[in-house]
């Protein structure tokens, strides 16, 4: 399938990911859904690829669904909302359980969908301007996917502060809620974010990140003795990976392990 609104490239082993419909302020519909997930399916298998930076052209990183969206949707039975719902979950789940780390580069306003796509990734840079929000509450919907995942990053009491209240807040405000790592200048986004993803190239053992990405999705929903089991576990496994052995005889001979 051609991709008329997610463009994907790789330079120096990090996949760009780019929402493409800035006339739309790169809002979300079914079409938009399938050629992110599309992408990031993509990167996940694209071993020239090591991390993964989620961007988008234009004013807006992503002003949610768009109108056009919202008035089909209104037509829709039962079977077909949950079948559209759960085309929606299965990016969010991907991008959340991506083998690869996800940076979001928010050059604008996040809104509804936009902010959960921002909230599903590992890390989350963004210009001074930009703009957050789960307005969903507004309209009489529900910001019921991203709940599951925002309520893991930020906790309750802010989760409910935001979900509830439909709020717009601000790129610092972001940050000091734990909802975004940073924000950057808008002329100095691209270089940061570029850096930042060249580092944990350059540096980060691939096969570690993924590991240590998988154990944070399911530690979490864990007892704490099942939690220490699996984790013992993973730990014995990564002890055998390549990657490992390659570090700690890097390690020993007093050398850089080259990644």
């Amino acid at each position: 399938m051609e991709q008329q609104f997610v463009n994907y490239s790789v330079s120096d082993r990090i996949a760009t990911i780019t929402l493409n419909r800035p006339e739309k302020r790169n809002a979300l519909n079914a079409q938009v859904v399938t050629e992110l997930k599309n992408a990031f399916g993509k990167a996940a298998d694209d071993d020239s690829a090591k991390v993964v930076i989620l961007s988008a052209e234009g004013d807006a990183f992503c002003a949610g669904a768009d109108l056009a969206y919202l008035q089909e949707l209104r037509k829709n039975t039962y079977e077909e909302n949950l079948a559209d719902s759960n085309h929606l979950k299965e990016l969010f789940q991907q991008i959340y359980t991506h083998p690869k780390v996800v940076i979001a580069k928010v050059q604008g306003h996040a809104i509804a969908g936009g902010s959960g796509l921002a909230t599903v990734c590992d890390f989350s840079f963004t210009a001074p301007h930009a703009m957050f929000g789960y307005t969903e509450v507004r309209i009489g919907f529900i910001p019921a996917i991203v709940m599951v995942f925002l309520l893991r990053k930020i906790g309750e009491g802010k989760s409910k502060e935001l979900l509830l209240s439909g709020e717009l807040i601000d790129a610092d405000t972001a940050v000091s809620m734990g909802l975004v790592n940073k924000v950057v200048e808008a002329d100095a986004l691209n270089q940061t974010v570029t850096d930042f993803a060249l580092n944990l190239v350059k540096k980060n053992s691939g096969q570690s990140m993924t590991f240590t990405k998988q154990m944070i999705a399911q530690v979490q929903q864990m007892s704490l003795a099942d939690g220490l089991n699996y984790a013992a576990g993973q730990n014995a496994t990564a002890r055998a990976s390549e990657d490992c052995q390659k570090g700690i005889g890097a390690f020993l001979n007093k050398e850089k392990p080259s990644w």
